[in-house]
């Protein structure tokens, strides 16, 4: 997984979301929903046919927007997290682009 770019910037995204201040259950619904990102971005490696990688890469775009809205709720738009989804995104959808 190395290689993988947009896999690396979600797992390092995820990384820097466990020491977000966030309250109770947007820290857990951050902590499945950052993983997400990064486990539907490796499972989409592993799939051959372009239609179940675009399907995985989907779901990952979800959960990224998902970690989105709970960073607005957080008020945390600009922090170091954003910066990182934020990147994580641009690179999801070239994936997305180039798979369709």
């Amino acid at each position: 997984m190395k290689d993988f770019r947009t896999f690396n910037t979600a797992v390092s995204f995820y990384r820097s979301s466990l020491s977000l201040r966030l309250c109770g259950t947007l820290k857990e619904q951050m902590s499945r929903a950052a993983s997400s990102i990064a486990l539907n971005l490796a499972e989409a490696r592993g799939k051959e046919s372009r239609k179940d990688q675009v399907r995985f890469f989907s779901i990952a775009l979800g959960s990224l927007r998902e970690c989105q809205a709970i960073l607005i709720l957080a008020g945390l738009e600009g922090s170091e997290a954003w910066e990182l989804l934020d990147k994580t995104a641009a690179q999801l959808y070239r994936l997305i682009k180039n798979a369709v």
